[in-house]
C-alpha cells in the first residue's frame, strides 16, 4: 500500500456500532466506488428500511451491485470497493445452499470455498477495498445450533479476510480503534 494511499480495509464491530458509515467515510473522497451489497433479501419492512437509510447515506456517483458472488463482482471492478458486509454473505450463501441443518463439516466445508475465491480476489485486488464485517464472537453462547454455527463461521472468515487486509477497525459505540 502506498504512503496515504487506502488498500484493502477491513471494518468490525456489533450491530449499530456505526461500522458501515466508518466504512463509507473511508471512501467518501473516492468519486466512482461500487458498493457491493452482499446479503440476502428480506420480505421485512424493518430490513427494507435498514438498506433505505443505507442507499441514502451513500454519493450518488456510487454505483451498487447486490450479489452473493463477491469474488467476482469483486474481480469485476474497475476501481474502489466497499462490500458490507461478510456478516449477511455468510448468511445468505448458508442459505442459497440450504445447509443450516447440514453437517458441520458439510457447511464448513462450502463456506470454506466460497471464502477461498474471496481472500484470492481480495488479495489480488489494484483497487481500494473495504469490507465490513460484524464481530458476534464477544457475548454469549449462542441457544441455538445456527447461531453457533454463524459465529464459528464468521469468526474463522473474519481471521481470514483480516490476514489479507492491510488494516482492520474495530468499531464501538461509534469509535475508531486501528488494530
Amino acid at each position: 500500500m502506498a504512503e496515504g494511499r487506502l488498500g484493502r480495509v477491513l471494518v468490525t464491530g456489533g450491530v449499530r456500532s456505526g461500522k458501515s458509515a466508518h466504512a463509507e467515510a473511508l471512501l467518501a473522497d473516492e468519486p466512482a466506488t461500487t458498493y457491493l451489497a452482499a446479503g440476502p433479501t428480506y420480505d421485512d419492512a424493518d430490513w427494507a428500511a435498514r438498506i433505505t437509510r443505507h442507499r441514502e447515506r451513500r454519493p450518488p456517483t456510487w454505483g451498487t451491485v447486490e450479489t452473493t458472488d463477491v469474488a467476482v463482482a469483486l474481480a469485476d471492478a474497475t476501481g474502489p470497493v466497499l462490500l458490507d458486509c461478510l456478516g449477511t454473505w455468510l448468511d445468505a450463501i448458508i442459505s442459497e445452499a440450504d445447509l443450516w441443518e447440514a453437517p458441520v463439516d458439510d457447511v464448513e466445508a462450502h463456506v470454506a470455498a466460497r471464502t477461498t475465491g474471496l481472500v484470492a480476489t481480495l488479495r489480488a485486488s489494484t483497487h481500494p477495498v473495504v469490507v465490513v464485517t460484524n464481530e458476534v464472537g464477544l457475548g454469549v453462547v449462542p441457544e441455538h445450533r445456527s447461531g453457533r454455527l454463524f459465529r464459528d463461521l464468521l469468526g474463522t472468515l473474519n481471521q481470514r479476510v483480516g490476514s489479507v487486509c492491510d488494516e482492520v477497525h474495530l468499531v464501538v459505540a461509534g469509535r475508531v480503534l486501528r488494530l
